[in-house]
């Protein structure tokens, strides 16, 4: 069971869903949008919860009022002609909630072993949902369905979710909970009541790293100031093997060896990162766009405008006069070009290549 309390920041949507809940002007579908890491899911399963009276069934998510909708993957023991639904991974959903409520799509993938298949919610599993809806509430309240990430719904998902909406079963709640609600059918967003949450408060985040994980406060400051309020970010940066380590290992090794024009070892470098799948590879291109940007700010010696862990920090002391007025620009669009190439599926070995030869020239750059 997930409580109010258990949710990190979010002062003031919190008082909105328990003011909703106390006076019972509860609307039948709740759009709640808001970017990875600031808590939907939980506020989510936090209202469901004060919906279901806290019901100890609720311990191991298995209360039959509460249905839960995800996005799934067809496996290798499925039958051609079966559509997955969500009840064919009940299973890992609720050992995932039972770890920890916050979770990313990529923790789900890895749950269910979904390797490189895309997730959708089917056409089998809104028929499955109108058929557990039209059921009577076991408990005489309310029936809650919570729809996580809803811009993966298929078409024929997404336009019997809509019927299903336009005439909803009697004490029924539907709460989606989406990160991009411009893939939603504007059919569909214009029947729910949105609700916008933002990023967490950067005390909150800072004041959870303490409470929670018992992180020192100097640290956990820094923490909370470099993961712009996604507490998935925050999480991450407190493992020793975070990807974030890695991509930081990689800059520094670009760095250093475009400074020593060592052209051998700049191609082993470039070809052991072609072997990383394509989301991986944009997301260390943009930290290194990061990375470049917090050491040029660096030069200027105001604290309040840098973003860094220590260790990047202690990084920076040596290395922030290589990123100047000269190069800022060019290593920039460098980073920013093999991003799109690599979005646009360009091959990785040549596009990493060619950005480390260019780098040998712009890191000797000097204003």
């Amino acid at each position: 069971m997930t409580t109010f309390d258990q949710v990190i920041g979010q002062q003031d949507i919190k008082q909105r869903l328990l003011t909703m809940a106390e006076e019972q002007r509860i609307p039948h579908a709740m759009l709640f949008c808001g970017p990875t890491g600031s808590g939907k899911l939980p506020l989510a399963l936090a209202f469901a919860c004060r919906l279901l009276n806290n019901s100890p069934m609720l311990a191991k998510w298995a209360h039959p009022d509460l249905h839960f909708t995800f996005p799934t993957i067809r496996t290798k023991s499925m039958s051609n002609d079966h559509q997955p639904v969500s009840d064919d991974f009940i299973k890992q959903w609720r050992e995932l909630l039972l770890q920890d409520p916050y979770f990313s799509f990529d923790q789900w993938m890895n749950a269910i072993g979904a390797e490189n298949q895309q997730a959708v919610i089917t056409g089998g599993e809104a028929d499955e949902l109108s058929r557990k809806l039209s059921l009577k509430s076991s408990q005489g309240g309310y029936k809650v369905s919570i729809i996580w990430m809803p811009e993966r719904m298929n078409g024929t998902s997404a336009n019997k979710l809509l019927k299903l909406l336009e005439e909803p079963p009697a004490m029924t709640v539907f709460i989606m909970v989406c990160e991009q609600p411009e893939q939603l059918l504007e059919t569909i967003r214009s029947r729910t009541q949105r609700i916008d949450i933002r990023r967490i408060d950067d005390a909150d985040i800072e004041q959870a790293l303490v409470d929670r994980r018992g992180i020192e406060p100097d640290t956990a400051h820094r923490i909370a100031r470099l993961v712009n309020g996604n507490w998935l970010k925050a999480v991450d940066e407190l493992s020793a093997d975070s990807e974030n380590q890695l991509f930081f290992d990689l800059y520094t090794m670009l760095m250093r060896l475009a400074y020593m024009r060592n052209v051998k070892e700049l191609k082993m470098w470039s070809e052991n990162i072609a072997t990383f799948g394509r989301e991986k590879q944009k997301r260390l291109l943009t930290y290194f766009l990061r990375m470049t940007r917090e050491n040029f700010m660096y030069n200027f010696h105001q604290p309040e405008l840098n973003y860094m862990t220590q260790k990047e920090e202690q990084f920076a002391v040596k290395f922030s006069p290589f990123i100047n007025e000269a190069n800022i620009i060019s290593i920039s669009e460098l980073f920013n070009l093999a991003h799109r190439d690599i979005s646009q599926n360009a091959n990785a070995k040549i596009v990493f290549y060619e950005m480390a030869m260019k780098m040998i020239v712009y890191i000797m750059q000097k204003p």
